[in-house]
């Protein structure tokens, strides 16, 4: 119990220093009003409804998956092994390559991810930013979109291959919907388009373990149609809704060879990263009008650090993220810490 209240304590104080670097200068969107559009995160909502449709990350309100889902997600991170670039386990220069996916907010996010100081992330580990500008949901999902093709160069530009990637984080939204389209729909569309990416995914990186989904910030500031409020919150539902999918045993999922043909990776939430703007959420997140710039859809660099400190925190400390992403030589006898899914930066 000391190592591990040792290494909880190096975690915060490690978090204490990424936010004590240098913050970018504020910006602000130009639609500051709306700092509240009165809808519960996820979260928080539990086993209520919203608009007749349950809350909690995962099934029954909760936000623990299900101990089957969580116990099969920890074996696979804890047989993962970095692998060459033929995708042959190689201890010495292997590599397991995180690479996200989605769009420009997604690329924005994930750079000052990986602008972060993080003295405990593995040396096998290798970030790749394959998400893109302009590349919403619907591009992604077809699989002849040059999407894919980009996604091979920047792999190939960082020195890895298809074969390396083991890992992705995944976060895409629709560019604009028809206002004809009502909750559920809106978000039923985007469940399949989600479902669609991690099969492409699937089939275009043949090592591929595990896939982290996140949905879309706050958006009550934009001025823009690139998915608003209340499309925002709602692509919450799409991803928990696709989880809750694979969870129940749909086949079009299936991530296990012992029930068949595989067609999709592990999946489960990466870090919720929605609050209602200046409304705290339970673990204390906020959304700033200087969190975005002017189009209040786009983080400011002061929002992608903030979205960057909660995947910093994730990777860290999730049970399914730990055996793979850490440096155990800086952490020995590392113990698991508790299946943080929640974590937020206020």
């Amino acid at each position: 119990m000391q190592k591990l209240n040792k290494i909880v304590l190096l975690l915060f104080v490690l978090s204490l220093l990424t936010l004590a670097l240098p913050q970018p200068a504020p910006t602000f969107a130009s639609n500051c009003g709306v700092t509240s559009v009165d809808f519960t995160p996820l979260n928080d909502l539990g086993t209520a409804n919203y608009l007749g449709y349950q809350g909690g990350l995962y099934p029954n309100g909760s936000n623990q998956m299900p101990t089957v889902h969580a116990q099969a997600g920890l074996e696979i991170a804890q047989n993962m092994q970095p692998l060459s670039p033929t995708g042959q386990v190689d201890m010495v220069n292997g590599r397991i390559v995180l690479l996200s996916l989605g769009m420009s907010n997604t690329s924005q996010e994930f750079t000052a991810f990986m602008s972060l100081d993080e003295p405990l992330q593995s040396n096998f580990v290798q970030l790749v930013n394959g998400a893109q500008g302009g590349k919403s949901a619907e591009f992604a999902a077809d699989p002849n979109d040059d999407f894919w093709t980009t996604l091979d160069q920047r792999l190939a530009d960082n020195g890895v291959t298809p074969q390396q990637v083991q890992v992705v984080w995944l976060k895409e939204a629709r560019a604009s919907v028809d206002p004809s389209e009502v909750f559920p729909t809106d978000a039923e569309i985007l469940q399949d388009q989600l479902q669609a990416i991690v099969q492409i995914a699937n089939t275009r990186f043949p090592n591929l373990k595990i896939a982290y989904l996140s949905s879309r910030i706050y958006a009550g500031y934009a001025s823009t149609n690139l998915s608003p409020e209340p499309e925002a919150y709602q692509s919450g539902f799409a991803v928990k809704w696709l989880i809750e999918e694979q969870i129940s045993g749909n086949p079009d999922l299936n991530y296990d060879s012992a029930n068949g043909q595989v067609l999709a990776p592990w999946l489960a939430w990466g870090p919720y990263t929605w609050a209602d703007g200046t409304t705290l959420r339970s673990d204390g997140l906020t959304w700033l009008c200087s969190d975005f710039v002017d189009d209040g859809t786009h983080p400011s660099g002061n929002g992608a650090l903030k979205v960057a400190g909660m995947l910093q925190d994730f990777f860290r400390s999730a049970e399914t993220a730990v055996p793979w992403y850490l440096d155990h030589t800086q952490l020995p006898n590392q113990q698991f810490l508790p299946l943080v899914i929640n974590s937020g930066q206020p």
